[in-house]
């Protein structure tokens, strides 16, 4: 045999032996899969996802599994998440019926956005959408008869209705600047500005940042947590493209006066020559002051002449599912059509007046469902409801004390005109070493999201660090227990005995690690420092 036959030999053997390696591998690999689809199947503690830490791996698996075991794979995750009802941090409804659960389910395979190929799901977008007006005294634009809707949109969470509100006030002041200064060239360099409360939402921050516009704050005090005309006044140029007026701050319930900055807005326009408008940010408001008596009379909707659009979230005292928002506009011409873009998709064709294109009709139905399912009458019975729990609530925490001083000093709006909601801070006077997230942590050991927070904003285009409030240091601590529907009186009362127990608590632990100059080592609340703390409100 020649050293070439016995080369070309030796080459045949080396890859039929690789051959060989690569079946074995997956031979192993299918009797890996094959062990795991069975022991899956059978039992899911029994497959290797029991031991395998995804984090570790971050790639996707090779094989898929049954949707059993996947369902348990997510259920597991779940379980290490706080209890969803008994969060009191957060505004977001949570208590579905069965029947709501199978509408969002059927609204999950609907895109919204397919106006053509959905024609009754859009239409059930537009009836949901013109309740919603109308529950807000929009008055009814002049096409209704041709288009049978009011000008608004729903959108993904109140956000989206934010940032469209306030494009449609920047375009709308753009124009009028182009008008009152023709010899302007260049019209985009000139920076607008939108005057609001140092308690906005989050959606603002992305507003500011996104969209080239210039944050004007007016800082409240801790008396009232809300804005003034005076304030507001002060903070207007001919480049204010708007005022956001809060229904319900997210910090402490508040209604901002949106009827008198309405009237401080219509002399000073006269006066100026300005068209300044206001944006209602009833996020959490717009389902609730609608449905309060001692709110029939008050002009924060669009009855204030100057009130050019309004935007809350379905999803949260709409008892709508996570995701639904809404926003409604006074009229189209100089506002929503400033959004609009006419689409052609799948046939047909339509306005869109949100900022992304498809989304799930999962929300709109659930909404609709919701008002089909409460109508009005119901919600006036969830809001008195809600309200009536607060207020247990609330006299329960004027009533502790320390030492035979309040332990406690409210923050809230009260038991009326104002968002279910229950603020508070530890009494400063009682110079304890434990502040609001001590508490805040504390009464976690008892199962209760209880959210605290510093009294302090991060401006958006800075990051600079400003206290939140005229009369309290950026330092001070407050907490807050947002009210929900879900949440029925035997829960409020153990909620009350989480406190007071979270109180003894603390009082003893301060007791054992206070020195001389009253600190308490922070034993207490898993090193707030390290966790990256900085106390922004959502």
């Amino acid at each position: 045999m020649s050293i070439e036959e016995l080369a070309n030999r030796v080459h045949k053997l080396e890859v039929e032996n690789d051959r060989l390696q690569k079946l074995e591998v997956e031979n192993t690999e299918l009797k890996a899969y094959i062990n795991a689809a069975i022991t899956g199947a059978r039992y899911h503690y029994a497959s290797l996802d029991a031991v395998t830490c995804e984090l570790e791996i971050a790639k996707m698996p090779k094989y898929g599994n049954s949707g059993s075991h996947c369902l348990e794979l997510i259920r597991n995750r779940h379980l290490m998440d706080s209890n969803e009802s008994l969060n009191t941090s957060s505004y977001v409804n949570v208590s579905f019926e069965k029947e709501e659960l199978e509408v969002a389910d059927m609204g999950l395979k609907i895109n919204l956005a397919d106006q053509t190929v959905y024609p009754e799901s859009f239409k059930v977008h537009n009836i949901t959408l013109n309740m919603v007006a109308n529950l807000w005294n929009c008055p009814e634009p002049a096409d209704f008869q041709d288009t049978m809707v009011f000008p608004g949109a729903g959108t993904v969470g109140s956000t989206e209705a934010c940032l469209l509100g306030g494009l449609c006030l920047k375009f709308r002041w753009r124009a009028w600047y182009q008008s009152q200064h023709p010899e302007c060239k260049n019209i985009r360099a000139v920076t607008p500005n939108l005057v609001l409360s140092t308690c906005f939402q989050a959606a603002w921050e992305k507003l500011f940042r996104y969209m080239d516009i210039e944050p004007k704050f007016v800082t409240p005090d801790s008396k009232t947590f809300t804005i003034t005309a005076e304030g507001v006044k002060a903070q207007i140029d001919e480049n204010t493209i708007g005022v956001v007026c809060i229904m319900g701050n997210h910090y402490a319930g508040q209604y901002d006066p949106v009827q008198e900055v309405d009237e401080m807005l219509t002399e000073l326009n006269k006066e100026k020559g300005w068209q300044v408008g206001i944006h209602v940010d009833a996020a959490s408001g717009g389902f609730v002051a609608p449905f309060q008596p001692e709110m029939k009379d008050v002009k924060w909707d669009f009855r204030a002449e100057n009130v050019l659009s309004i935007s809350a979230s379905g999803h949260k005292f709409g008892e709508s599912c996570c995701g639904t928002g809404w926003i409604v506009w006074r009229e189209r011409e100089g506002l929503s059509e400033h959004v609009a873009v006419s689409v052609s998709y799948l046939g047909g064709k339509g306005d869109s007046y949100t900022l992304n294109f498809s989304r799930p009709a999962s929300g709109v139905y659930v909404q609709y469902y919701k008002f089909h399912r409460l109508g009005s009458k119901g919600y006036i019975d969830m809001t008195a409801n809600r309200a009536s729990n607060a207020k247990y609530l609330r006299n329960a925490l004027k009533a502790m004390s320390y030492q035979g001083q309040p332990r406690f000093v409210m923050c809230d709006g009260g038991d009326s005109a104002s968002l279910p909601v229950v603020a508070a801070y530890i009494n400063p006077e009682l110079n304890l070493p434990y502040d609001s997230l001590d508490l805040q942590h504390a009464i976690a050991a008892y199962r209760w999201y209880v959210c605290g927070y510093k009294m302090h904003y991060t401006d958006p285009l800075t990051e600079e660090e400003l206290p939140l409030l005229t009369d309290m240091p950026d330092s001070m601590t407050m907490f807050r227990v947002v009210v929900k529907g879900n949440v029925t009186r035997p829960m409020v009362q153990n909620l009350i005995a989480s406190i007071e127990q979270a109180l003894k608590n603390l009082d003893m632990m301060a007791g054992h690690t206070m020195g001389t100059d009253r600190s308490l080592t922070k034993v207490l609340t898993l090193q707030k420092a390290a966790q990256g703390y900085r106390g922004a409100a959502c």
